[in-house]
């Protein structure tokens, strides 16, 4: 019998590209069941592209507007992968069965005030996502995360004189300050770099509000370094990241989506920590060497589990104390395992 299933995770990207296992997975489970996606429409680009889904439905203005128009699905099963107030009510009126995501509030509340360690273990974040489902017989096939970049957003790196495989691809962005490497310390670092890999070029990536950041690294950095920042929508960014030979990040959603594509990361965290659930994990045929460059023994990281506008101590030492040799260094070490 054909089944239906609605699985729900309305934000952020990273936090969609993890509900990525779950899609795939479900779908071994049940071949010929329909899935469906519901997501926020400015994240409909994130999962547009994935071959595993027969819908994505999007969040409307009114709730009850979006309840209504899943009524008329007829599903045998929610999969709640948000789980907060909205998706509490949508599962209270759809009257479905419901598998909900433990998110581990209270753990990471007692991590980010007190700073008392009952987190899990090297458990990820999708990892929680298909615990959701297990009951429904899915089982992990430890194959990661997924990205999928639809061809219409294909693009030709060739065209900004670029070579697939011989750049490095730096976001340089991210949704919130205290997630974001100091201008000071990028230009720090591709000096340094610069001196170690005359012959590497350099994308940087990000959005609108990245844009003075990247040109101000590239008027101080014209050779090798091109700023893209502004330029591409994400699953375009995605494309470039592709077909890059590493990736530096933060902990934004492109760093997810770069090892979910098998590449070689070097992570850089700040306000937040990989210990979240949120360290790079890649699937058993992506596997890839990676970096994790943070500051342990700061007294107030991680101070949040989203990131903040600002330091609320004023001296943002969990970024400005990163070594930009640290960063050069862990490139080398990952580019020789290449």
């Amino acid at each position: 019998m054909e089944r239906k299933f609605l699985i729900i995770r309305f934000s952020s990207i990273g936090d969609i590209v993890f509900t990525t296992p779950v899609i795939r997975c479900l779908r071994k489970q049940y071949p010929d069941a329909e899935i469906h996606f519901l997501t926020k429409p400015e994240n409909k680009i994130i999962i547009e592209g994935n071959p595993y889904l027969n819908k994505i439905l999007l969040l409307q203005e009114s709730l009850f507007k979006t309840i209504s128009m899943l009524r008329e699905e007829k599903y045998d099963a929610v999969i709640d992968l948000h789980h907060n107030l909205r998706t509490y009510i949508i599962k209270a009126l759809l009257l479905r069965p419901c598998y909900s995501v433990e998110k581990l509030n209270w753990e990471k509340f007692l991590m980010v005030n007190f700073h008392y360690d009952t987190l899990p273990k090297n458990l990820h974040v999708f990892e929680r996502n298909l615990a959701t489902v297990a009951p429904l017989g899915v089982k992990n096939d430890g194959e990661g995360m997924d990205y999928f970049i639809a061809q219409k957003h294909e693009v030709a790196v060739e065209n900004y004189g670029l070579h697939a495989g011989n750049y490095i691809a730096w976001v340089v962005g991210a949704k919130h300050f205290t997630k974001i490497l100091p201008i000071e310390k990028v230009q720090d670092t591709i000096a340094l770099f610069q001196q170690h890999f005359p012959d590497k070029q350099i994308v940087l990536l990000g959005g609108k509000e990245d844009v003075d950041f990247g040109g101000e690294v590239h008027r101080t950095f014209s050779k090798n370094v091109h700023n893209f920042c502004g330029k591409f929508n994400l699953s375009q960014s995605v494309s470039i990241l592709s077909k890059s030979t590493l990736v530096i990040a933060g902990d934004t959603g492109l760093l997810h989506i770069a090892v979910a594509l098998g590449k070689p990361v070097v992570s850089l965290w700040g306000s937040t920590i990989p210990e979240f659930g949120v360290f790079p994990r890649y699937g058993k045929s992506k596997a890839q060497p990676h970096a994790i460059i943070e500051i342990n023994n700061l007294a107030c990281r991680p101070c949040t589990k989203f990131g903040k506008s600002a330091c609320p101590q004023k001296h943002f030492m969990c970024m400005k104390s990163i070594d930009a040799m640290q960063i050069v260094n862990a490139i080398h070490d990952i580019l020789k395992q290449g």
